[in-house]
């Protein structure tokens, strides 16, 4: 039984992806299908990116009310390979800041034609409230929430993955530091677990360490060097202090001795074993400089596969919206 709302606000009447609030209750099926969309988009480097009509005529609009550099640059650029027109709200300077409610903005772009709103916010719950009251046309993506969901960096990831190491199924991943303020944890857990690999492992200080009844199924550790043993997967997480309260993090210098990933722990993963981070990096705080720019990074991988993965979710999301057109 699930315990996120988000979950049957997401799909329409006929069980269609509507809006992509979060990984959760989607199939392995779904999710392969979304992979699979997002290899057919992607080119080599130094070749014309894929482009396709798919939006054309359509309007996404990104509302980022928090920071965002990879995930907002991303989202427009694969919508503009779509075929659709792109506005970026600067929400800083929007009318919020006067005291407009989100819903007044939501409305206001609607009677502006806006069919698809890419939304980050601090505030947990927000897409998925924004999601039940939007026109039957329009359709939310889930950009980054709170600690709560990040579900196209989940995907970008697990693509990454297959495309280094294949099948799920034998592998082993770990996914190290403030596991407790990370949405990209807890949707990389979604994808992970989804698509079936043989174990995942969360590592994090006490301090660090999400609840009891999150990340089911997990694995735990709070020693890195144990964590690390025989995985296959290493993903490290940035310290989110913008998030914390009350939480006992030692300086930068002190965590990275004691849980920074750095090339010796690295020879204690199995061999060929792979190292992510969703950025933005703290570099020799999580992970050493070396690492992040050595043989086993894939990285800038991950970087390269955020916009065919949004290039996928938002050709998929108007696929579904515009089948349903057709048929009421």
């Amino acid at each position: 039984m699930t315990h996120d709302p988000s979950v049957s606000v997401q799909r329409d009447a006929e069980g269609r992806l509507r809006h992509l609030i979060t990984l959760e209750g989607l199939t392995a099926a779904e999710l392969t299908g979304l992979l699979n969309l997002a290899q057919f988009y992607l080119r080599d480097s130094g070749d014309l990116p894929a482009r396709d009509q798919s939006l054309w005529g359509r309007t996404v609009a990104n509302l980022f009310f928090e920071p965002s550099t990879r995930t907002r640059v991303s989202f427009e650029l694969a919508a503009l390979r779509l075929g659709a027109d792109v506005v970026n709200l600067d929400m800083q300077s929007s009318s919020r800041v006067k005291g407009e409610t989100v819903l007044d903005t939501i409305y206001t772009l609607q009677a502006m034609h806006a069919d698809i709103l890419v939304m980050r916010d601090a505030e947990p719950g927000l897409p998925a409230y924004v999601a039940r009251f939007v026109a039957p046309h329009v359709s939310i993506l889930n950009a980054g929430e709170a600690t709560v969901s990040h579900p196209t960096q989940g995907l970008l990831d697990a693509l990454t993955v297959r495309q280094v190491k294949g099948d799920f199924a034998p592998l082993r991943v770990l996914i190290a530091g403030d596991i407790s303020h990370s949405r990209v944890a807890r949707s990389a857990w979604q994808a992970f677990t989804t698509l079936g690999v043989a174990e995942l492992r969360i590592a994090a200080p006490d301090d660090l360490m999400p609840g009891p009844r999150e990340f089911a199924d997990a694995t735990r550790f709070n020693d890195i060097d144990r964590a690390i043993d025989g995985v296959d997967v290493v993903m490290a997480l940035r310290i989110q202090r913008e998030r914390m309260s009350g939480a006992h993090i030692p300086d930068d210098a002190s965590y990275h001795r004691a849980f920074g990933i750095t090339a010796e722990r690295m020879k204690k993963a199995r061999p060929g074993a792979i190292v992510m981070h969703p950025g933005p990096m703290n570099r020799d705080v999580e992970i050493a400089s070396d690492v992040a720019d050595g043989p086993q990074s894939v990285i800038q991988r991950q970087v390269a596969n955020g916009v065919a993965i949004r290039m996928a979710v938002l050709a998929t999301i108007a696929r579904n919206v515009q089948s349903r057109r057709h048929f009421q």
